[in-house]
């Protein structure tokens, strides 16, 4: 019996497991997609958070996710919030699927083909296929769980007793809440504890009430996978999974009050029907516990927003900050907090570049930023080099190559940034005065850009570098000349040469870097090198065909 009853519970958390995540690889980059572009207030955050987690069939598995995409700055920390509540809505949807599809419909006979079937997809289908058939197999294994969860119930309650479990009072209630809780924290999945709790009610073992306050502690129990998620998180993410746990209090507190009115009425419904409380009376139950979290604090988000800010203040640096564990976990999110975190890190090499063409800023000045930027992109490199380990679909190789290009020309940008003479050359020197100008409105344009984020001026960019590369070489030549013809001292000459391939260097990387950094990135493999040579060699045979 006991057996029976833990392979059970086993079968259901790993076909939830499975289930979750086949629907997580077959939605791929579209749930990335749908909580970044669609979430913008917190109603959307609300419905579509909702709507995801009852796809997915995981509160945790939308939680992690929000919190990672809160890192990595996908979605801001008042947008979380109302995906976490809605979240907690969508996990109602678990409730009904295993009361009226395992109870009612009772569809437990065709698990093991619908395993069979999901399992040979799994092994010989590719990606959208093999995700399809490890959701099948989750789904089928969900089911037979269900199954095997109900043969050990049904010899469980010829010893356990609704009597033997604490009674209807304030003690009992909370008793069963802390039971509820442990449950939970065990499992590591209030969808499994939920589904255990509904197969006992169903069996006889506990009443609609001791089932009710043990939902009740479930739902509390959920938090702490969220806790633990945000454990040496960056700001954001502590916020968003305080969030998560403060609605969660929240919402059983106030269940807990009025459990006796709750339970009262679903009771008197079911009598009305003609029958005991069940299954369904306690998915309606677990909804409207969800839905009572939602109304008292949807209405009070913005306060509410403001008080866990103020409770989570910001720290450590600034340039890594979208850089942590939970965002680590989800290969696309990683993906994209790193070009974030480069986006800010070429920044600071961009404006350094600038400040220096220019001469707008003393050297010493740029010292400090570009020691920063060079320990944060020390960093993203390490944690880039982490994510090579993991499963990527072709759109996420194509991502993460672009990113490991885009570290390469930041570290080359930032190593020009570190050069002592060139900058001098270009003050000293006339000639390279229009060339200075181009890169500086080069550099301006990128670093605009880089700072508020919207359409990348990547051709723009790539035209100015291709034209700067032009004017190297003519200028060169030049130089060369007259330095053969006793016009030039050869140390002027050596100076002036190197100053233009200094500005020739940082208009060329940062073209690059915002190549690889804007999105959607370059298909895999494309470098542009190649197109650039071409280009360039055809521009050296007609100079004056570039301006």
């Amino acid at each position: 019996m006991i057996v029976t009853l833990l392979g059970g519970i086993g079968l259901f958390l790993l076909g939830m497991t499975l289930m979750t995540d086949g629907l997580k690889a077959l939605a791929g980059g579209a749930l990335r997609r749908v909580l970044t572009r669609s979430v913008r207030r917190p109603i959307s955050g609300l419905l579509w958070g909702a709507g995801v987690t009852a796809i997915v069939q995981s509160s945790t598995a939308t939680t992690l996710t929000t919190i990672g995409f809160v890192s990595a700055g996908l979605l801001t920390f008042p947008q979380s919030v109302g995906v976490i509540l809605g979240a907690n809505l969508g996990v109602s949807s678990t409730g009904w699927i295993v009361s009226v599809l395992g109870f009612k419909l009772s569809i437990g006979a065709a698990a093991l083909p619908v395993i069979f079937g999901g399992a040979m997809m799994r092994l010989l289908g590719r990606e959208r296929v093999g995700a399809t058939g490890l959701a099948m197999a989750g789904f089928g294994l969900l089911f037979l769980g269900i199954g095997t969860l109900q043969q050990g119930m049904s010899g469980l309650t010829e010893w356990l007793r609704p009597s033997d479990l604490p009674g209807d009072s304030l003690v009992g209630r909370a008793m069963l809440v802390g039971i509820g809780l442990i449950i939970t924290v065990v499992m590591q999945s209030s969808s499994a504890a939920l589904a255990m709790t509904i197969v006992a009610l169903s069996s006889g073992a506990v009443t609609l009430n001791q089932a009710a306050a043990l939902v009740i502690g479930q739902n509390v129990g959920s938090a702490v996978s969220t806790a633990i998620a945000s454990a040496g998180a960056s700001a954001p993410a502590k916020r968003t999974a305080l969030a998560h746990i403060l609605f969660n209090v929240v919402s059983a507190t106030a269940a807990f009050v009025i459990l006796p009115l709750l339970t009262g009425l679903l009771n008197a419904a079911a009598a009305r029907a003609g029958g005991k409380p069940g299954a369904v009376s306690l998915a309606a139950f677990h909804t409207t516990y969800n839905v009572l979290g939602v109304l008292l604090l949807f209405p009070v988000l913005e306060p509410f927003s403001r008080l866990v800010t103020r409770m989570v203040p910001e720290r450590g640096p600034a340039l890594t900050r979208r850089l942590d564990r939970s965002v680590a976990q989800a290969g696309p999110v990683a993906i994209e907090a790193a070009r974030r975190t480069l986006m800010d890190i070429a920044a600071v090499a961009v404006e350094s570049a600038r400040a220096l063409v220019t001469g707008d800023r003393p050297r010493r000045h740029a010292i400090e930023p570009l020691n920063a930027a060079e320990r944060a992109l020390a960093e993203t490199r390490r944690f880039v080099g982490r994510l090579g380990a993991m499963p990527q679909t072709a759109d996420e190789r194509g991502r993460h190559l672009s990113t490991l290009h885009a570290i390469d020309h930041i570290a080359l940008l930032l190593e020009a940034c570190r050069e002592p003479a060139p900058p001098a050359a270009v003050k000293d020197y006339p000639a390279l005065t229009e060339m200075a100008a181009g890169v500086a409105a080069m550099l301006r344009d990128a670093e605009q850009w880089l700072k508020e984020e919207g359409t990348a001026p990547v051709d723009p960019l790539a035209a100015a570098s291709r034209a700067i590369a032009v004017r190297r070489r003519a200028e060169r030549a030049r130089t060369l000349e007259n330095t053969a013809a006793g016009k030039l001292d050869p140390d002027r000459a050596l100076a002036e040469i190197e100053a233009l391939r200094w500005l020739d260097r940082l208009g060329y990387h940062t073209w690059r870097a915002a190549h690889h950094l804007h999105d959607p990135p370059p298909s895999e493999g494309e470098d542009g090198s190649d197109q650039f040579r071409d280009t360039l060699g055809q521009a050296a045979a007609a100079p004056e065909a570039v301006g």
